[in-house]
């Protein structure tokens, strides 16, 4: 696992101002403090008094607010069949042989784009910097990290995943997958989005995450669009099959429209 951290570090490096740094953890409260705020709750009257929060309260307010919080895809179907977008904290998985990595493409310029920090973990090798940057994807806050096996790929995403990206792809590319991921790894990465609150995606040409994934998405076969014999866009279905939260059975057309070059 060292050999592989210092040889993805060493290919693909953030600018320091775009690696995220993490907050030291919070200095303890002295009880003295919470002890005054429990007796000015008790001197006032109850609707004056439900109304005082300290400091620690807030905090834990405003960190619950945080996980609760999703991430859009910037694709309104998407987010929809996700009930608002791609949930922090939590693991959601595409599969299928459809437009997955459009939908990839989305997420990451969503994340990227209000300044938060992202990584794309490529196993397939699909991403082109140039068409990520035309796609709205800030490349100065987004990781680029390209294992060679699946085993690699899982631990890449639990070790980013700690360090702090509000944002993790993992990107299996298409069949045939090359090694496997015990169910425990599965387990292991979706605990590690929960406790840092990363909003965390498995693209994959089949499910691979079984029960740990809060959603997985069904992207079918794409259809081409033409004019006058020439592409000018896809379209795809993509399926709700599972939801911890929604009744499954959604679905919802995407099209996307081929890019002119200038």
């Amino acid at each position: 696992m060292a050999a592989t951290a210092w040889r993805l570090e060493s290919q693909f490096r953030l600018p320091e101002h775009a690696i995220p740094v993490l907050l030291p953890p919070l200095q303890p409260v002295e009880s003295g403090v919470s002890e005054a705020v429990e007796a000015l709750r008790k001197g006032l009257e109850e609707r004056f008094s439900r109304h005082i929060t300290s400091g620690t309260e807030l905090i834990e307010t405003l960190e619950r607010r945080r996980r609760d919080a999703v991430v859009p895809t910037a694709l309104p179907p998407v987010d929809l069949l996700l009930g608002g977008g791609l949930p922090r904290g939590k693991m959601v998985e595409i599969s299928g042989r459809g437009a997955r990595f459009p939908v990839v493409m989305a997420a990451l310029a969503s994340s990227t784009s209000i300044g938060e920090a992202a990584t794309l973990i490529d196993l397939g090798g699909a991403f082109d910097p140039q068409l990520g940057e035309a796609a709205g994807i800030d490349l100065q806050r987004m990781l680029w990290v390209r294992p060679k096996k699946l085993k690699e790929a899982v631990a890449a995403a639990e070790m980013l995943v700690a360090t702090g990206f509000q944002l993790v792809v993992v990107d299996a590319g298409l069949p045939p997958l090359r090694g496997r991921v015990p169910d425990a790894a599965w387990v292991r990465l979706a605990r590690a989005a929960e406790a840092h609150g990363s909003a965390l995606v498995v693209s994959a040409p089949y499910p691979l995450t079984g029960t740990t994934s809060v959603a997985m998405l069904r992207a079918e076969q794409v259809r081409g669009r033409w004019s006058g014999g020439l592409l000018i866009g896809v379209e795809t279905t993509m399926r709700l099959e599972k939801h911890r939260h929604k009744r499954p059975g959604e679905h919802a057309r995407l099209r996307f429209e081929v890019a002119e070059r200038r």
